[in-house]
């Protein structure tokens, strides 16, 4: 056998460019993983900040309305 014929060829590159493919599916797909994870990271900091936030609103509001009944 002095070497592979055209259609082995052929066949071996298919089958690396389909192994690559799949390859970086799999890699895909793992990125898209740790991009949900951080979103949903990110989405539980901003709730977190948002309940501060009206918490911080509502004692500024209390002190608004306590000052007013002092100065009348």
């Amino acid at each position: 056998m002095p070497g592979l014929e055209l259609a082995e060829v052929i066949l071996a590159v298919i089958i690396g460019t389909l192994a690559a493919i799949v390859y970086s599916l799999r890699v895909l797909i793992l990125l898209e993983r740790r991009v949900a994870s951080m979103e949903m990271n990110i989405q539980r900091m901003a709730g977190k900040i948002i309940k501060e936030e009206v918490l911080i609103e509502k004692v500024l509001k209390k002190k608004k309305s306590h000052l007013k009944r002092k100065r009348r």
